[in-house]
């Protein structure tokens, strides 16, 4: 596997983009629902505290007119236009600043005697006043019943001008959204600068360098847990690969000799032809034989690495007894197992492990061999004791290394593989087990550990 530099596109570039096209979009819609709503508050508060005014202004001199006797306007310095209008038209009465045109046409009917309105005549500001007709016996005492109006207004505020307010309001959203954006850039940057730099170190790393780890940013957000799950995932990688390279190293190691002597046999019979053929054949069978033998244990070990294994549930006790009475050659085997040792699992390989354990006992043991099947809380434990010289501390995890053969085992088993122990923690792994040598008084202690069956 190989991953060159330039593989991965610049995406954090693109995303970034996107967030904040995205984000700038959902900023000025926000900022224009914002302004217009803000608009149209600001503008109803101001008139509506106007209107008020004005309303009070008029009310009041309505309420001071008594039978004969109109008294003067009393304009207010937020209500300075005040006129008294009749029902042609005419101006009867105003203030100074009200002058002596009617300041609206608006009249009133008895049902309804207020109207606020705003009016803007040509080529002059606009006025926001309040219209109110004069009650009808105010008039009748009055002006023998003809209907009067008074009109009680003042300038329109600047702010409300034109659109000056609008104006001012979308400015003020534009540079709130512009402002968000910017942010949004800027936090977008940060957010994503982590997963360039990751993206800039994934694209160095090849199957010839391993080693490099992506940089991992501090606390626990989605990106530090991703550069983490990269890490670890890079450690497995680098590991696996080792192995696999230290892994084919040794069993070219390991074919190279017998194939040697195959090789060396054959070419003997063709060099001296007075040589019997049938020997020279029987003479290389052993070294083709031991190349069979690892070649047969390298696709056990394939199959259980690539084949998932199928299960069904294993009377452990019955299998370790059955084992243990196949073994009629060589140190006797004692076997021991309580009833009802279920786990789940595949037989045959099961059967394989308890058989590569009691070979490898008898290889060593002096007298005899003791195996027993039993519980230990909620897992199945098989042990294999023998009563030989045992393995020594620090070679107790080596010897589970594929070709490692101590010397112990070299001269006991010229011809072995070094591949069974490997085989056996390999198919215990597989199980969701373990297989290790522990302590004894004497001899070789191993123990294999299985869940067992909840059935």
């Amino acid at each position: 596997m190989s991953i060159r530099p330039g593989t991965f596109l610049p995406l954090s570039t693109s995303i970034r983009a996107r967030v904040t096209l995205t984000v700038a979009a959902v900023s000025v819609l926000v900022a224009a629902v914002i302004g217009v709503g803000l608009c149209l508050l600001i503008r109803h508060r101001i008139e509506a505290e106007i209107y008020r005014e004005t309303r009070r202004v008029a009310t009041e001199w309505i309420g001071l007119m008594e039978r004969g006797q109109v008294p003067p306007p009393t304009p207010t310095a937020r209500v300075p236009l005040v006129q008294l209008v009749d029902s042609r038209g005419r101006v009867t009465a105003a203030g100074p600043m009200a002058g002596d045109r009617p300041l609206s046409t608006v009249r009133p009917t008895e049902e309804n005697r207020f109207r606020d309105v705003t009016e803007c005549p040509e080529s002059e500001r606009c006025v926001l006043l309040t219209a109110a007709r004069v009650p009808s016996l105010q008039s009748w005492e009055l002006w023998q019943g003809e209907p009067h109006f008074v009109y009680a207004g003042t300038d329109q505020p600047p702010a409300l001008r034109g659109r000056r307010l609008e104006f001012l309001i979308g400015a003020g959203g534009v540079l709130l959204a512009a402002l968000w954006t910017w942010t949004t850039w800027r936090a977008a940057g940060r957010i994503l600068r982590p997963i360039n730099a990751i993206r800039q170190r994934m694209s160095e790393i090849n199957a010839n360098d391993l080693s490099l780890r992506v940089p991992q940013p501090s606390g626990r957000d989605e990106i530090a847990q991703l550069a983490r799950a990269a890490n670890q995932t890079l450690g497995r990688l680098e590991s696996a690969v080792t192995r696999q390279r230290e892994f084919a190293a040794i069993v070219s190691h390991e074919l190279k000799s017998p194939l040697t002597g195959l090789r060396t046999g054959l070419e003997e019979a063709l060099v001296y032809p007075e040589t019997d053929a049938r020997q020279a054949i029987a003479r290389s069978l052993p070294a083709a034989d031991r190349m069979q033998q690892i070649i047969d244990e390298l696709l056990a070990f394939a199959r259980l690495r690539n084949t998932p294994c199928s299960s069904e549930q294993v009377d452990l006790g019955a299998l370790v007894r059955d084992e243990a009475a196949a073994r009629t050659t060589g140190v006797p085997v004692y076997a021991t197992a309580e009833p009802g040792v279920r786990v789940f699992g595949n037989r045959v390989q099961l059967a394989s492990v308890v058989t590569n354990l009691l070979v490898n006992a008898q290889r060593h043991a002096v007298g005899r061999v003791n195996v027993t099947a039993g519980c230990d809380g909620a897992q199945a434990l098989v042990v294999v004791l023998d009563d030989g010289d045992g393995v020594a501390e620090e070679d107790r995890e080596r010897i589970f290394e594929p070709f490692l053969r101590l010397e112990a085992g070299r001269r006991l088993d010229p011809g072995g593989s070094g591949l069974g122990l490997a085989l056996c923690r390999a198919i215990a792994a597989a199980h969701d087990g373990s297989l290790c040598v522990e302590d004894s008084p004497r001899g070789a202690r191993f123990v294999l550990r299985l869940p067992l069956s909840s059935g």
